[in-house]
């Protein structure tokens, strides 16, 4: 995948995919096989590691979506971009950034996500 807009648009899809299939095969798709996924509550290892972080996110807030929240900004093989986590259409209830480091095969190798807005008690 070579356009990076494209690749983080496909990645927040995983994040948005219930189908446990559909979902893996997106991550394949868009996550390097040995990627790590970083944020202020979890650290993983792999395409399982985050497939089992986004069942739980799934979980956790089912019914919500996940959108982009703006521009993907990108140089090099790094992207930076903004992420909102709410009923479709409506006032996001979580919003984040993640950092995105795309590997040599066009897929991404490293994500550092950071928490701006979270609910109380999660």
């Amino acid at each position: 995948m070579s356009d990076t807009n494209e690749l983080v648009q496909r990645y927040i899809a995983a994040w948005n995919e219930t189908d446990a299939a559909a979902r893996r095969a997106v991550l394949a798709e868009v996550f390097a096989e040995d990627g790590v996924y970083v944020d202020p509550l979890v650290s993983v290892r792999g395409r399982d590691g985050l497939d089992a972080t986004i069942a739980a996110v799934q979980g956790q807030f089912g019914g919500l979506v996940f959108s982009l929240g703006g521009a993907v900004d990108a140089h090099h093989d790094v992207a930076r971009f903004t992420w909102h986590l709410g009923p479709e259409g409506a006032e996001p209830v979580v919003v984040g950034f993640d950092v995105a480091v795309i590997g040599q095969d066009g897929r991404i190798s490293q994500v550092l996500g950071f928490l701006d807005k979270v609910p109380a008690g999660v």
